[in-house]
Parts: structure tokens; sequence; C-alpha cells
């Protein structure tokens, strides 16, 4: 691992050792024993450091590693070897194959890290809530209720993925920390803000709840769900409105029958029709990281029909105040067939004219074989919403029915 400056307490302003906080006792307490030691003995890969002029004639750093080696070699039966840094980061990574991905960390967990943190960065500069998704279920419309909240704000936007940051689940996870916090507003300016980030492409990929709970594990998660089988020909729908190959060749029926010796365009559809769908498959994922009372689990029927109840059990959820009376703000639009953002009194601003779209009635072959592979996903995620004590959404007591 690398030894931070904080673990050896060799900073630039203490490179004497009279000027070493807590004095040569704490030190050597440390040295001797205590957290350097340990930290040594634990790792079998270490790179330390320091500032270069504590590697000086009667420095710290000369002081405290001299000593640390000779307790280790003293004390323990450990043979240290040298080597240089890209040796070292080999080995390690030999050793320690799982780390060669980077699980970032929330950096206001250790109080030694807020000490050294510069003071343009804080923690309160990360969302306190997170829209899982899944896709095609209503998150955009749940993103746009939310940022109408008083307290509440969003993320910025990205040039590339529109409202959604997708941080948790790509190659941006790579470009750090700093990346992220970008995407939010600055406390000076919002220190009253509510901030949360929509993404819903996080909900069903594998990598997603680790990574989230180690840099977010107070956050709060809200997930949007639909009959799966709805889902399923939403998404095969959307994918046919932007133009894809394998959506404009092939029925419905056709994709989510696929088998796997399909083409790899028609294989990789059905996987994302179907997939998102094994809703407690997903949801035990996010529970391996975070406790059921973290989780709140939307109608999405309902937030079509009647966002009015939904939005005041979110700030329920959220324990938001002050209260935001959503039913003076959201007013139904006939022609888009949803609610939409009341403006200027009587006006409304409504999503784009992607959302809301009518689709053909779906194949009922394709319907009936969705009934059939869904069943026992049901089933599971009914037995899951009574384990963590959420109430089972009507369009799930009503698929339920129909296998009675």
């Amino acid at each position: 691992m690398v030894l931070p400056r904080q673990t050896c307490g060799l900073f630039t302003h203490n490179i004497f050792l009279d000027t070493y906080p807590g004095g040569q006792t704490r030190l050597d307490t440390s040295i001797q024993g205590g957290e350097l030691f340990q930290t040594i003995l634990y790792n079998p890969i270490m790179i330390f450091m320091t500032h270069m002029s504590n590697y000086a004639n009667d420095r710290l750093a000369l002081y405290t590693f001299e000593s640390a080696i000779r307790f280790l070699e003293c004390w323990t039966n450990l043979k240290l070897k040298s080597a240089p840094p890209l040796v070292l980061a080999e080995n390690y990574f030999r050793i320690y194959p799982q780390e060669a991905d980077p699980l970032w960390q929330n950096p206001c967990n250790d109080p030694r890290h807020m000490a050294i943190w510069s003071r343009n960065k804080t923690c309160q500069r990360l969302p306190r809530v997170l829209v899982i998704g899944p896709q095609k279920t209503g998150t955009t419309a749940l993103y746009t209720f939310l940022a109408m909240h008083p307290i509440i704000s969003s993320n910025y936007r990205s040039p590339d993925t529109f409202e959604e940051v997708q941080f948790f689940n790509g190659n941006n996870y790579y470009k750090g920390l700093d990346w992220y916090m970008e995407f939010f507003p600055p406390p000076q300016n919002f220190s009253h803000m509510f901030l949360f980030e929509k993404s819903a492409t996080y909900f069903d990929k594998e990598q997603v709840p680790r990574r989230a709970a180690a840099l977010l594990p107070k956050a709060k998660l809200i997930c949007i769900l639909i009959s799966p089988a709805k889902r399923a020909y939403s998404w095969y729908q959307h994918m046919r409105a932007h133009g894809d190959p394998a959506a404009l060749r092939y029925s419905f029926f056709d994709v989510v029958t696929a088998k796997d010796e399909s083409l790899r365009a028609l294989r990789e559809l059905r996987n994302r029709c179907l997939s998102p769908g094994f809703y407690a498959q997903h949801l035990d994922r996010w529970m391996q990281y975070y406790n059921a009372n973290q989780l709140m689990i939307l109608d999405g029927e309902l937030l079509k029909t009647n966002p009015v109840i939904i939005m005041h059990k979110v700030q329920q959820f959220l324990h938001i105040e002050p209260y935001f009376d959503y039913s003076k703000h959201l007013k139904y639009d006939p022609k888009k067939g949803f609610y939409c953002q009341v403006i200027n009194n009587d006006h409304t601003k409504c999503l784009g004219r992607s959302k809301g779209r009518i689709y053909p009635p779906m194949d009922p072959a394709a319907g009936k074989f969705l009934s059939q592979l869904y069943k026992r996903h049901n089933v599971a995620l009914s037995k899951l919403l009574t384990r963590v004590g959420q109430n089972p959404p009507g369009w799930l007591q009503e698929d339920l029915r129909d296998f009675e």
C-alpha cells in the first residue's frame, strides 16, 4: 500500500523531532508496536511518501524509517527488501489482482485526510440521494419533480449523457473523485441544498452497489419499478426510435425469445430488454451494501397517474423541510398524457417529445412469454418487499393475481 504522510506524521512543516505533534514519545510509540509498525507488518508491499526535505541530514524521515526497520528486524522474522516503484506496483497487483480496479472511498471518513484536504473541497459536494433506475420506468420524470423542490438540487447536466452522470457504472469512474464532484454545486453557494444524482443505468450493473457504498455509504437510494414486461417493451420501442439496427430488423417477440446462439447484436438487445426486469436479483445486490431503511421503491405507474402522492412519500423518506406542495406545481396535460410542471400560473412545461410515446399493443405471444419468464422474479420481488417492510406496487399485485 501507499503509506500516506499522515500515518507517519512527516509533513513539510515538521521536519525535526522537536516539532513532531505529540513529541518523540508519540512517534516512538507508533514505531515500536503502534500504528506505523502494524501498518508495515500487515502489508507486504509499502511505498513511503514524504517530502524530499525530510530525508536531509538529521531530519524526521531518516529517524523514522531507520528506527522502524531496526525494530522490525529485532522483533519479527520479516525479510525486508527494496525495489523501484514500478516493480513494487507490478508485485502488488500480482498479489492483489482485484485491486487493479480502483475503489473510491469517502474522503471524509478519516479526519487525517480532512486535515490535509484543500479548503475548496468538501463532502457536502457529494450527493445524499441516488436515483438508481432502472431505465424506462419514469426516472426522468422523478428527476424533474425532485429538481422542482426549492432545497433539492440535481447534478449538473453532462454534455454526453444529458441529466445522467453515469459515474459508478462505466469508464467515467476511472476519471476519479474530483471529476465526479465537479457535477455538483459548490457548498458555499448552495450550503442549504439537498444534492441528488440520477443515473438509471446504475440499477442492474454488478459493480455499482459496491462502488456507490464505498463513496456514499449514508446515501438514500430511490428506484422506480413498473411491470418488467412493460419495461422490456418500452426499451425495445426506445431502441427502435433511436434507429437501432437489431430493433428495426427484428420483432419484439424475436428479440425476447432470441437464443444464446443468435447474432451478437440480437443477444445484446435481448439482454438489455430482459435483464433489468429481474428486479429482486438486482435489489438483493444493492442490499448487500445498503440497509433497507436507505432504500425506497416507488410504483412507476402511480408516479405517472398520481405524482403528488409519490412526491409526498419521497419527501417523507428524505426528511425534507420545508414541505413542498406538488399539487400546486404539477398539472395533468391531456395532450402529453402525463403530469407536467406548472409555470407562469397556468402554463405547463412538459418533458421532451421522446417521453410519453404511444406504442402499438404488445404482441400477445410476447406478452405470454414474458409473463412466464418473469413469474418467479415477481414472486421473489414480492417476498423482498415484505422482508424490507414496503408495500408491493399495484402492478405487481395484478401480475401475481394473473398466476393464481
